[in-house]
């Protein structure tokens, strides 16, 4: 019967009391991404609509902040991170334009396995605390691709698109080791 974020503050804020949450319950939209964004050092996007993401790439781009961006679908999930600070494509050379609502319906529609999420907000928090801590090594380049009915995982090479409009094609030095993932991608079941 509450925003989800006043929802989340409560939880965490029960979790431990000394965490300082800041609850932002606007849409995010042109006329504010920039002054709710600016001030943070990492964006995790939590978001389940492309209008948003394509937002969120920009003013990330912009700024220089870098966005660690999941998504589930049915059974499949992924995460990457986006971090023009260094290697790799952006969010835009990855998803160019919003595949057809046939290629990807809404979660109501197609339905989500409900430990989905949370599987992927885990790998999530795993690359803001990469990022944040320097430690490690982030999927900004990379995809993680999850299969949760079948308990598999691949990673793969993100493609440059050296006509992206955001971009242009962010940067050469990323693995060269791994199966290239290129285009357009949309989340399916087997």
């Amino acid at each position: 019967g509450r925003p989800k974020a006043e929802s989340a503050a409560h939880r965490v804020k029960q979790l431990n009391s000394d965490v300082t949450v800041s609850v932002i319950t606007d849409r995010l939209t042109d006329a504010n991404a920039r002054g709710i964004l600016d001030e943070y050092d990492v964006v995790v996007d939590g978001t389940d609509n492309f209008a948003t993401r394509y937002l969120l790439n920009r003013v990330c781009h912009e700024s220089g902040t870098p966005w660690v961006h999941g998504a589930v679908h049915g059974y499949d999930g992924y995460v990457t991170t986006f971090d023009l600070r260094g290697p790799g494509p952006c969010y835009e050379c990855f998803q160019p334009q919003p595949p057809p609502n046939e290629l990807a319906p809404s979660c109501a529609d197609a339905g989500v396995l409900g430990v989905g999420p949370g599987i992927i907000g885990i790998f999530q928090a795993l690359e803001a605390i990469k990022l944040l801590t320097g430690m490690g090594e982030t999927l900004a380049g990379r995809i993680l691709m999850i299969d949760l009915l079948y308990t598999e995982t691949t990673v793969l090479r993100l493609a440059l698109d050296a006509e992206c409009p955001r971009c242009g094609g962010g940067s050469d030095r990323i693995p060269t080791d791994l199966p290239v993932l290129s285009g357009e991608m949309c989340l399916g079941s087997r």
